[in-house]
């Protein structure tokens, strides 16, 4: 009995109207110490303000029931917009203004989550979206609703028991999403038009020559001996090894828009494992910090994208100082035939650069490597601004410095011939497949 009277009291609030309502019964009340006719107003007003009070509280937890349900996804996509499904159904026969309030994983750090909306219908969904920024387990608590009938004076506040715990893997949406470019290499969510060159194809059959085919193929001896015009056809050359080589050290902790530069490279390695797969490469994954974290050995296998998946999740990294010599020699001795090293890391000095390019040339020597580093958005920002005072005129000029440093860097690595990517880290996905797919039309692959 004690207990269902604490849950009584524990569940009993008041709607703002309430105490506007109670306020204004007190002003009148009080104002009848002058005039006794709002003194009888105000006792009749207290008694109707009561007795409405008791008829909605009574309404609010005997007139139905409510039952709220959240559907999450069975995984969550990091760097994404993820929805989140709230099923809620009553049977109370008058619509219901709701508040209601979702216990979020603590790596939201959200402490102000509410939704408000009045239900009408007896059953009814509401959408959410989350964005999660770190890959991991997400604990989603309690659900407490707020209700309150069309008097809009009682409150009833209900506590739903729904926890779960929901994983956050690497973007598989953003994987989805350039999905299509495997299949052709068009214009495709700002990825460039690839244009083939050449003939750095395989041969794959003889055909009749039809409108629209290059003239460059066309196979003379097949086309005496058929007496019609024939063309040699191509396919992209396949079961190239393809490495998505992640910097996991301290310079690829810096964050942009709530995201490190470590989950962005995570993020494009697995849409980039996807494309090689059906284009009909092989791609493989390294990790790197003081030594080699993580190796997987490059497959075709439509299986090895799941390992790739549930690899990329389990990363953990405690940022320290990244070791190339290590990663060079690990290489050396590990990948024996020449492959793409898509290489995900990032240097904010061009002497910084510098210190690891006697490693960087000797892996260029052996493989096709590409450097991508990452623009520092930031401080184009601060570029853009017009500088209206000494400070910011400082600031301006230094992240210029950056800046240029940066553009040094593309060109120093150009010189050495070592293909490299500068990228803003949200772009860095479209511009990892654009470069891959240009290298593969290009027959350097």
């Amino acid at each position: 009995m004690f207990q269902k009277l604490k849950n009584l009291y524990q569940s009993v609030f008041f709607h703002p109207n309430f105490y506007r309502i109670w306020a204004v019964i007190i002003l009148i009340l009080f104002l009848g110490y002058w005039f006794p006719v709002l003194f009888i107003i105000g006792k009749f007003l207290f008694t109707a303000f009561v007795t409405v009070s008791l008829i909605d509280f009574v309404y609010l937890w005997k007139g139905g029931q409510l039952k709220v349900e959240r559907i999450l996804p069975e995984k969550l996509s990091n760097g994404d917009h993820n929805p989140v499904q709230i099923l809620l159904e009553h049977t109370y026969r008058y619509p219901l203004q709701l508040n209601l309030i979702d216990e979020l994983p603590e790596q939201f750090q959200k402490r102000d989550f509410e939704l408000q909306f009045n239900m009408r219908a007896s059953q009814t969904a509401k959408t959410y979206y989350l964005r999660p920024v770190k890959r991991g387990v997400y604990r989603f608590g309690k659900l407490h609703v707020f209700m309150a009938s069309p008097l809009r004076l009682a409150m009833r506040r209900q506590s739903f028991e729904q926890p779960k715990h929901v994983k956050v893997y690497p973007s598989f949406i953003q994987m989805r999403k350039y999905e299509l470019i495997a299949l052709a290499n068009k214009s495709h969510l700002g990825v460039k038009k690839i244009r083939r060159l050449g003939h750095t194809m395989e041969f794959e059959h003889i055909k009749e020559y039809n409108k629209g085919d290059d003239y460059r193929t066309i196979n003379w001896k097949a086309t005496a001996k058929h007496n019609k015009l024939m063309v040699n056809q191509y396919q992209d050359e396949k079961s190239q090894n393809i490495y998505s080589v992640i910097d996991m050290g301290r310079v690829m902790k810096l964050p942009f828009n709530r995201m490190t530069l470590l989950d962005y490279a995570i993020n494009s390695t697995l849409a980039i494992a996807n494309i090689a797969i059906k284009k009909k490469d092989k791609p493989g994954l390294i990790t790197f910090e003081k030594k080699v974290e993580s190796f997987l050995k490059p497959d075709s296998n439509r299986k090895h994208l799941h390992q790739i998946f549930e690899h990329l999740y389990a990363q953990q990294t405690r940022f320290n100082e990244t070791d190339f010599e290590h990663l060079y020699k690990f290489v050396r001795n590990n990948v024996p035939t020449r492959s793409l090293l898509m290489l995900y890391t990032n240097f904010e000095h061009i002497n910084s650069l510098k210190r690891q390019l006697p490693f960087l040339k000797k892996l260029a020597k052996k493989h096709l490597l590409v450097v991508i580093i990452f623009e520092n958005t930031e401080l184009n920002q601060i570029i853009r601004k017009k500088a209206q005072e000494r400070n910011s005129l400082y600031h301006k000029i230094i992240a210029e410095d950056f800046a240029w440093q940066k553009r040094m860097m593309i060109k120093e690595l150009r010189l050495h011939n070592i293909q490299s990517i500068l990228t803003a880290p949200e772009h860095l996905t479209t511009a990892s497949i654009n470069k891959y797919l240009q290298l593969k039309a290009k027959g350097l692959i």
